[in-house]
């Protein structure tokens, strides 16, 4: 969350969160009816009672747990019936996020579930499970409940004042000297806290100066873990991509965070258990099987400016081995025509009838062997490339919008598994023949293509990556420019 939207709503804390109270008892001398607050509630209203109302107070003011700014969801006034609406902002914020539709861009394809937060509300207060209600709303998934835990380590750094920024110079490497090692050291300490301290250095040539720190191998390896949590090689020197990710501020850790545990209520309340998981920002493909991981491998996923890899989900329903790649308009007319006509048919190319360019399949097609269909509107699918050296690359947004695989056989085999039709072996003749063949898949598999800068890895440290597209950044600031919840 940006910084102005943490705290532009911080002061409404103290401005009734606590004020809540039971209606005012009738006056006695009043001849009318009496007034009592539980015994004639008007037809279709939530009627609370004071532990109901103590509970969704306590609730309200922790919302800061869930990436909330402090006092987002203070009710606007007193009474129950500001307390109900402010209940009711949080619960839909918690539950399907705090982007209203109209604002989600077109390939952000996965969209919230509709949710009913005032009848939710009613049969909860009703029924007395308010409790079991509001544990139900947020994201029933660890990869959202580690993220509140890193939300809070990264507040706690933020409140100690953040970390210095490294100052510009040379790169730092093992028998580097001086202040500039001590600063980076501080730097690591501040995320790491398995950070060294810094060894003074002992003269071993005439003119060095003892006592200075000096940049070792324990420091190295600490430069190594930041470079891992960042998607950097982990080269354990420091040069300008390691500096530049090093100097990103906490508040924009902070941001990336929120982004991504927002982009998690985007989410069903429960994945399938057999499902493909694409992490577009980090370009990883994982297979997962009793919600277990099984496979895993790194993939290539869309450019920047235009084409970005959309978010969706949807069903692996068939696979296409030795596909013919029929070229997009766009890649055709900027691309490949400009080559010229012996360029195309030395590639493979064909005109089709119709004016449009068609690739024969083979090894050297730019689907390679094998590619997974799966039904959305932006005509994207996973396949195979001849490309192998950009999976060697620790960013890999350089496709048009599909997703390149780095194993797709090893893919297909396990989609594929059981299937007495399509066993390996019969993958394998059926490539090997270079026939265009389409190989159904009896129990379609879901896939999500999914976005995430921020996760945390099972030693408990929060792994960024570098929001390739700008998407945590702009999701922050529409959910801002909306004026809050």
């Amino acid at each position: 969350m940006s910084q102005g939207l943490r705290m532009g709503a911080a002061g409404l804390l103290a401005a009734g969160l606590f004020a809540v109270s039971a209606q005012a008892p009738a006056l006695a001398q009043a001849p009318s009816p009496p007034a009592a607050p539980y015994a004639r509630p008007v037809a279709g209203a939530i009627v609370l009672t004071p532990e109901q109302a103590d509970l969704l107070r306590s609730t309200l003011a922790a919302a800061d747990r869930h990436g909330f700014a402090p006092g987002e969801f203070a009710p606007r006034g007193e009474g129950d019936a500001a307390l109900i609406d402010a209940t009711l902002r949080y619960a839909r914020a918690v539950k399907t996020g705090r982007l209203e539709l109209a604002n989600f861009r077109s390939d952000w394809a996965l969209r919230p579930q509709p949710f009913d937060a005032r009848a939710g509300l009613t049969r909860a207060v009703a029924e007395n499970r308010l409790q079991a209600w509001l544990n139900g709303l947020p994201p029933p998934y660890p990869g959202y409940e580690t993220l509140q835990v890193g939300l809070t380590t990264y507040r706690d750094i933020q409140a100690r004042g953040g970390w210095r920024p490294l100052a510009a110079g040379p790169d730092l490497k093992i028998g580097a000297v001086g202040p500039a090692v001590e600063a980076l050291r501080e730097r690591l300490a501040a995320e790491d806290p398995l950070a060294p301290a810094v060894t003074a250095m002992t003269p071993q040539v005439p003119g060095q100066v003892a006592g200075q720190p000096l940049f070792d191998q324990a420091l190295a390896e600490a430069v190594k873990r930041a470079q891992k949590r960042m998607g950097l090689e982990p080269s354990g020197t420091v040069g300008a991509a390691t500096r530049a990710a090093l100097n990103l501020p906490v508040e924009r850790r902070i941001d990336q965070i929120v982004a991504n545990m927002e982009r998690w209520r985007w989410l069903p309340a429960s994945l399938p258990a057999r499902r493909v998981q694409v992490n577009v920002a980090a370009g990883v493909l994982t297979l997962f099987k009793n919600d277990q991981p099984t496979l895993s491998m790194r993939a290539v996923t869309g450019k920047p400016g235009g084409g970005e890899t959309p978010l969706l989900s949807s069903e692996i329903h068939s696979i296409v081995l030795n596909p013919p790649w029929n070229v997009p308009t766009g890649i055709a007319q900027k691309e490949l025509f400009p080559k010229g006509r012996a360029y195309l048919a030395s590639a493979g190319f064909r005109i089709l009838p119709g004016g449009g360019l068609q690739q024969r399949p083979g090894p050297n097609s730019a689907l390679g062997l094998i590619k997974f269909d799966f039904d959305n509107p932006f005509a994207v699918y996973l396949h195979d490339t001849p490309s192998k050296g950009g999976f060697a690359r620790y960013t890999r947004q350089v496709s048009h919008g599909c997703v390149r695989l780095e194993r797709p056989l090893a893919l297909a085999r396990a989609v594929m598994e059981g299937d007495p039709t399509w066993t390996p072996q019969q993958i394998d003749e059926t490539i090997a023949g270079g026939e265009t063949t389409r190989a159904r898949v009896a129990d379609p598999v879901a896939v999500y293509l999914l976005y995430w800068t921020a996760y945390v890895t099972p030693d408990g440290q929060v792994n960024f990556r570098q929001d390739p597209y700008g998407w945590d950044t702009l999701l922050i600031r529409r959910i801002a420019a909306q004026g809050g919840a």
